[in-house]
């Protein structure tokens, strides 16, 4: 194969992007299964017709096409040797929706939440929606048949699609309406009509069964009674048949209003057979979990048991949804039922990560899918469990299960042993004796997901060959060259081959501890399981730099791809010095939002230190390294004569320079430096309890005024504020840069300069967290450090409960910083703003894209990131709100881009105890 003349081909004919470089490759050489397939290359259609192009020359090269939208696939059927043709970065929009005919015409890559969005506006929604709904693509839901947990009312991805725009391998390009017409293709439609009537016995007899039966092709739709669907017939094809360019999709009427009714049961197997008696009342949901799944949280709202249902219902109004609440739990014993949006939100979310809370055991033990969501009828379903858990038991694996009770589908995460020769057989035993298990409950191996490698060798146990055959058949009639996704339902690939963790990984010594992965990088990166969540499109701060790029080399799973190919070692051969990883985590903020927004919690600003010490250790690092990494000497020296260096840096000519040689943005306006707060600061003995105030470069040298509103805050609150023995810095800065060793040695002499015992309060949210969490991880001697750092408010609440801070009364806006939001806690400050009396105005958590250093080395990404929400946000308040935030980088950004001063909650409470605001 001449790799370089396909690459070449593909380029000069096509607008889009294309990708043969080991980056590419390793970013898509897996989706969120077990399995690793490294392709040719990557294609980015930018039209339909840009697809088609690239179709055809991988025809005229023989060369394989792999379709793939969000790539959160747990089946292995988003992954392919040949050419991956990824439609989420451009092919991504809805192209009409009408909403009197309750129809939508979406291209395959637009997100579901970016259809349930634009359906909302008139009062519809989407049925079907999987748990990925923020990421997970259209097409992918049409390629697997996608369900979700309203599929008791609002059915399959099959259920609500009227029709397809598809593209065979051989350049066909045909509208399949759900009908038999098939104008311009009488063959095709000739030999699928004759494939049905030729077996009609069969496939009624084998396919059709129960709604969730989702294994194999859906043959059953070119039945007559069926009215011979063609397009329902592609749909579940995993990408097999056709190239899915464009959907005409149906819309529900929404709820007015929803309730929801939690029940708590012993174990599954009780909660599976309740699930029938919720089902006459017909709900929006009958969902189950296990306890296993929410030990490792909190458990908001669940009422006691070891396994509950989850129980939506909707009505034309709340009143009449909570009567049908009331009538549910009155055939239910411990039930509880929420109307809080909120509360229901925070309990969907355990259910909705299930995918990858479950990948990680309560004892850090790491699970895999595999057996992910076989299906039986729901009568079977509490039988099916308890033969499940015995199945379990007798190979000595643990998993958490958890699914669509109410249609007999149910996921699950094992324990398997995939690193070892003896764990992959017996990996491959359990599957087949769960295989028949499934099989003998009259089930299927896919209640949703798809077969794809994990499952479509054991279809002959479910079906038998006559009907596999079939399925052969029925794919050849699609696809006679095999182009399209080979290797997938049809001739399929054993399911314990190209498994990608089979490959021990090398061994990679490193710094920090990773004291939750046994202190192995390689088992780190190993978290990432393809889920996606930092693909988000619907909030949260994870992952900023892809929301701002829309690239998957700039998602937190991109990254997390590339270092696990580095820990592999085949792909990413040159280890610690490779320059694909490098320029991967170069738009890595460091905001930590992954650490807790990350179902598995990734914590890619850690890795990225870690990465950075090894890229650059012994040789020339950036400018950057030099002047932001050391910031806090140069911001010790700059303090000297803070007035002078700020009169040559506003001289615009010297700041170019500056800024040059610096590494820094010319965009950036360098922040004005000030005496040190702690040459100022005059403790006051009083005989009260002490605490320790923590002199962070930022506050200690750009805004001393924090610091002094923070002492009086804590003097007035009844404590004596003391300062470190001397010069001290959490190595915040040489961290982020990746210059370990000297962070260490920094930390070292700032922990001899501590007074022993004391409570220490930090200002800076980044310094704080790095005291938290950072440190104590390169230094365990600084655990007992960690253990009694505090943010202002959390100090405040837990040491001061009684202490009542002045009544501002009036309106804020708050801008949580990143490291406070994923290693710290907000709730005490929200709570000491509310006794202030001060109105917080809701804003979408967000990152403000300074990020530290980040925001002065890459502008264009950094305003891209604060344009998403809070830069206009800002500009648009009225004067009389205040702006908060504590984060110096939040700070910075909102002056210089949004012409707003914001303050620290410490400034905003010192100056509510001046006259007569007290008073």
């Amino acid at each position: 194969m001449d790799t370089a003349r396909l690459e070449r081909a593909l380029r000069a004919n096509m607008r889009g992007d294309v990708g043969f470089g080991t980056a590419a490759r390793a970013l898509y050489a897996a989706d969120a299964s077990n399995y690793r397939h490294v392709p040719l290359g990557v294609v980015q259609p930018r039209t339909a017709a840009d697809a088609a192009a690239a179709l055809a020359i991988c025809r005229d090269h023989q060369v394989p096409v792999t379709p793939r939208g969000g790539g959160t696939s747990v089946a292995g059927n988003a992954i392919g040797e040949g050419v991956v043709l990824d439609t989420s970065r451009y092919l991504n929009r809805v192209l009409g929706l009408d909403p009197v005919a309750r129809t939508a015409v979406v291209e395959p890559g637009v997100v579901l939440d970016t259809l349930q969005r634009a359906a909302a506006r008139h009062g519809l929604v989407f049925g079907p929606d999987p748990s990925t709904h923020s990421r997970c693509t259209l097409g992918g839901m049409i390629g697997n048949n996608a369900c979700g947990a309203h599929s008791v009312v609002w059915g399959t991805t099959s259920d609500n699609v009227d029709a397809l725009d598809v593209l065979r391998y051989d350049g066909t390009r045909l509208s399949l309406p759900g009908s038999t017409a098939l104008p311009g293709s009488a063959a095709l439609a000739s030999d699928l009509h004759r494939l049905a009537d030729e077996n009609l016995a069969l496939i009624r007899r084998s396919l059709g069964r129960f709604p969730r039966q989702v294994s194999g092709y859906a043959l059953h739709e070119l039945l007559p009674e069926n009215g011979r669907n063609l397009a329902r017939a592609l749909v579940g094809t995993e990408g097999t048949c056709a190239l899915v360019l464009g959907a005409t999709v149906r819309l529900a009427v929404m709820p007015a209003a929803r309730v929801l009714l939690v029940a708590g049961f012993a174990d599954d197997s009780a909660a599976a057979e309740a699930a029938l008696a919720v089902l006459p009342h017909g709900p929006l949901t009958v969902e189950g979990i296990d306890a296993e799944l929410v030990q490792s949280r909190s458990r908001p709202g669940l009422p006691p048991g070891g396994a509950w249902l989850f129980v939506e219902v909707g009505g034309e109004s709340r009143s009449d949804a909570l009567a049908k609440a009331r009538r549910i739990a009155g055939e239910l014993k411990s039930t509880r039922i929420l109307e809080d949006p909120q509360e229901q939100r925070a309990l969907w979310r355990i259910r909705e990560e299930g995918a990858g809370i479950a990948t990680r055991m309560p004892d850090g033990a790491e699970a895999w899918p595999g057996w992910e969501d076989a299906a039986v009828p729901p009568e079977r379903l509490a039988q099916y469990l308890r033969e499940f858990r015995e199945l379990k038991d007798r190979h000595g694996l643990r998993g958490v299960t958890y699914g669509h009770f109410g249609e007999g589908c149910i996921h699950v995460r094992l324990n398997f042993d995939l690193l070892t020769p003896g764990g992959r057989d017996r990996f491959r035993h359990f599957t087949e004796e769960a295989a028949d298990l499934v099989t003998a409950h009259g089930g299927s191996f896919s209640g949703e997901h798809g077969d794809g490698q994990a499952r479509a060798e054991l279809l002959p146990r479910l079906y038998g060959d006559e009907l596999v055959a079939l399925f052969g058949r029925f794919k050849a009639i699609w696809d006679p060259e095999n182009g399209l996704n080979p290797g997938v339902l049809v001739d399929p690939r054993p399911i314990d081959a190209d498994l990608r963790v089979a490959r021990p990984p090398r061994e990679l010594l490193t710094l920090f501890a990773y004291p939750h992965d046994g202190g192995d990088f390689a088992q780190a990166t190993r978290r990432c399981v393809g889920v996606g969540k930092c693909r988000n499109t619907s909030g949260g701060v994870m992952c900023p730099s892809f929301q701002a790029t829309g690239e998957e080399q700039h998602s937190t799973r991109g990254r997390a791809r590339l270092l696990f190919e580095l820990a592999r070692g085949d792909l990413v051969t040159d280890g610690w010095r490779s320059t694909e990883v490098r320029e991967a985590l170069d738009l890595c903020l460091a905001c930590k939002a992954c650490r807790t927004e990350c179902p598995v919690n990734v914590d890619m600003a850690t890795y990225k230190a870690e990465f950075l010490h090894h890229h650059y250790r012994g040789r020339l690092r950036p400018r950057s390294h030099y002047a932001l990494g050391y910031l806090p000497l140069w911001a010790r020296a700059a303090s000297v004569a803070p007035r002078l260096v700020n009169k040559l840096t506003s001289i615009q000519r010297i700041a170019d320079v500056g800024k040059r040689v610096a590494g820094v943005a010319r965009e950036r306006s360098i922040p004005p430096f000030a005496a040190a707060f702690t040459r100022s600061f005059r403790p006051r003995a009083s005989g009260r309890p002490q605490v320790v105030l923590w002199p962070d470069t930022f506050t200690n040298y750009f805004t001393p005024r924090v610091g002094q509103a923070a002492a009086r805050v804590l003097a007035d609150a009844g404590f004596d504020v003391v300062l470190p023995r001397g010069s001290v810095c959490c190595g915040l800065t040489w961290i982020s840069t990746g210059q370990l060793g000297i962070a260490r040695r920094v930390a070292r002499r700032s922990l001899a300069a501590l007074p022993g015992g004391l409570p220490i309060v930090g200002l800076e949210p980044s310094c704080t967290a790095a005291l938290r969490s950072d440190l104590p991880e390169l230094l365990p001697e600084f655990a007992a450090v960690a253990a009694r750092t505090f943010t202002l408010a959390e100090f405040l609440t837990e040491h001061a409960p009684h202490w009542q801070p002045p009544r501002i009364d009036g309106e804020a806006l708050l801008q949580t910083h990143c490291h406070q939001r994923s290693v710290l806690t907000t709730v005490p400050d929200a709570d000491l703003l509310a006794r202030a009396g001060v109105t917080l105005r809701d804003i979408e958590p967000t990152c403000c894209g300074m990020a530290g250093n980040f925001g002065f080395e890459h502008y264009d990404v950094a305003q891209a990131v604060g344009e998403r929400v809070l830069l206009p946000a800002v500009r648009s308040l009225p004067d009389s709100v205040t702006v908060l935030a504590d984060g110096f980088s939040c700070r910075t950004q909102i002056s210089q881009s949004a012409g707003r001063r914001a303050l620290h909650l410490a400034e905003l409470l010192a100056a509510g105890m001046d006259p007569p605001a007290r008073g």
